[in-house]
């Protein structure tokens, strides 16, 4: 049966202490400051809060948090509205532990943080691998990944009962990938979160320039032209995009910047961006 390709054990955090704070209280405290500040901030968002019926989907950053979690904070500010409306996340983010074709989703039935377990929805998850051959288990790439890990907290502090599926994508066909978020994603119930970082180790002056260029590229639904070297979740962002244009939806950028606007030297940057995406 597909239910035996799981397990029930909670996959413990591998990065707290490294991405993010390790222990609860500081943990909690850190997050909530970076949503504060968002929230008090001007991010680059041209519609108003009450415009917006459903967010869709949030492209988010996934650097340790001195780096990229102001940025993130920009877009997961946003769910506050929404906190009793979201009741499922389906998290994509890139491989960077392992080399991946298609997507794994991991055996575990809940993810850990400092700040408590997060259920898996593992009656979808079980769907999923009735519904696409390309779609798979695999432990190896969940385990020490970061990507949707760092994502989580905020996930915590802004929503209040959800369950998550996460998959880490591979080299994989960005139809395929938009066929699935939009079938799994029909009800204003669901978020997708497209974990991704923009150009890497660049001086800040290219950087800025690359990052415009992809930024430009994202806002215009153009995933053609994206590639893994524009964005570290390239696979897993194409699709998303793809599923975007099918269903019409809007993208709105929040915040771009780099870890030279950060914590740290503007010699070797690593890009990031949050855009929101509303039917």
């Amino acid at each position: 049966m597909i239910a035996n390709n799981f397990s029930a054990y909670i996959r413990p955090a591998a990065v707290a202490g490294m991405f993010y704070p390790g222990h609860e209280k500081e943990l909690r405290n850190t997050v909530r400051n970076y949503l504060q500040s968002a929230g008090e901030e001007e991010s680059e968002l041209k519609i108003a809060l009450d415009e917006i019926s459903a967010i869709r989907m949030l492209i988010v950053p996934h650097a340790g948090y001195i780096y990229s979690g102001k940025t993130a904070a920009f877009a997961y500010q946003l769910l506050q509205q929404f906190k009793n409306q979201i009741r499922r996340v389906l998290m994509l983010g890139p491989a960077h532990r392992v080399w991946l074709t298609g997507a794994a989703l991991p055996e575990a039935d809940s993810f850990e943080t400092p700040l408590g377990q997060i259920t898996l929805d593992r009656e979808l998850m079980e769907k999923m691998l009735e519904d696409y051959s390309w779609i798979t288990v695999n432990d190896q790439a969940h385990a020490e990944e970061h990507c949707l890990e760092v994502q989580l907290p905020f996930l915590q502090e802004t929503l209040n009962d959800f369950k998550i599926v996460p998959l880490v994508v591979g080299d994989t066909d960005s139809e395929l990938l938009a066929q699935m978020i939009l079938k799994y994603s029909e009800d204003d119930q669901t978020l997708i979160v497209i974990s991704t970082d923009l150009s890497h180790y660049h001086d800040y002056k290219t950087s800025c320039e690359l990052d415009l260029h992809t930024a430009k590229a994202i806002e215009s639904l153009s995933p053609e032209l994206l590639s893994p070297e524009d964005a570290c979740g390239a696979y897993p962002l194409r699709g998303a995009l793809l599923a975007a244009v099918k269903s019409a939806w809007q993208v709105h950028r929040l915040d771009l910047c780099n870890s030279g606007d950060t914590a740290g030297d503007r010699a070797r940057v690593v890009g990031y961006g949050a855009w929101m995406v509303n039917s």
